[in-house]
């Protein structure tokens, strides 16, 4: 097959954006699309890149086609919805998703594309590691696809692994995300009992830091839902709830009942009820002890 050089991305927020600036600067040529027109016209005008009026437009002419969208109902809305990018992409084009969605989603989207290749890829890392260029990416899809797209990753991601056919690679994201939705939820319990018996948010997080406690969300959230505060600079709660719901729905699929998973979704639906679906997903906090259903 062609070397890739042209590309058609859609997506341009909290992660797209930066993934797009890095394959710019790995030296893409980028047709950009998102649903606001004057993002995907300043990120055209800051990088040189073509912003383009639908989706089929950003897939004219593209030798490899991206899509960094919430869910598989955005996915399959940008390829085969009204201008949708399907019908626009020429014969050999590579399409790339690396929105995290369902295994099963995934897989239907693979056969509606046929006969262009389709390889899945998500993420992880959030903004930081999307800015740098050091994403973890999870591929699925048969082999050659992943070796043809390999070049685009190597400009977003630092860990790129090809973890099988289509569909492990979202159930591989699925289940890291849920490992760090409860890790996050029983961190909001802890958090929330920390703060109810007068502990000091320092001394806290500092030996909790140094115990068998120690991880990478106490780093991130700690301070956050000590301090009740939740910008959404990386990752929204109601995405990591859109995650969990997935997972469990895929594990029943398998037969299996995930119990600490189902938990965690209550506390997620309890905080995004009251308000927090937009907010970091430190805003879990809120969910935690029904306080969020008063």
């Amino acid at each position: 097959m062609a070397q890739i050089e042209r590309v058609g991305f859609v997506g341009l927020g909290i992660m797209g954006g930066p993934m797009a600036r890095n394959l710019h600067a790995a030296g893409f040529e980028l047709s950009v699309y998102t649903r606001t027109t004057e993002k995907a016209e300043r990120f055209a005008a800051e990088h040189g890149a073509r912003a383009a009026a639908t989706p089929a437009e950003a897939a004219a002419g593209a030798d490899a086609f991206i899509t960094m969208v919430p869910d598989a109902p955005q996915v399959e809305e940008v390829l085969f919805g009204d201008s949708g990018a399907a019908a626009a992409l020429p014969e050999g084009a590579l399409v790339v998703d690396m929105s995290t969605t369902s295994p099963t989603a995934s897989r239907a989207i693979a056969e509606r594309v046929a006969p262009h290749d389709y390889v899945e890829a998500p993420v992880s890392g959030s903004k930081p590691k999307a800015e740098d260029g050091t994403l973890t990416i999870f591929a699925g899809g048969e082999r050659p696809a992943f070796e043809r797209a390999l070049p685009l990753f190597e400009a977003m991601g630092e860990r790129i692994v090809h973890v099988g056919p289509l569909g492990h690679g979202q159930m591989a994201k699925l289940l890291t995300n849920t490992m760090g939705a409860v890790n996050a939820a029983v961190l909001a319990e802890a958090v929330r009992t920390a703060k109810a018996a007068g502990l000091d948010k320092d001394a806290f997080l500092e030996v909790a830091a140094g115990s068998a406690g120690a991880s990478a969300m106490l780093n991130l959230k700690g301070g956050p839902m000590f301090e009740e505060t939740y910008e959404p600079v990386l990752f929204k709660l109601e995405h990591m709830l859109k995650d969990v719901r997935h997972t469990l729905d895929e594990a029943r699929a398998l037969g299996i009942e995930l119990q600490l998973p189902a938990l965690a979704e209550g506390f997620y639906a309890r905080a995004a009820d009251a308000g927090h679906a937009e907010d970091d997903f430190a805003a879990v906090y809120e969910g935690v002890d029904g306080r969020a259903l008063e």
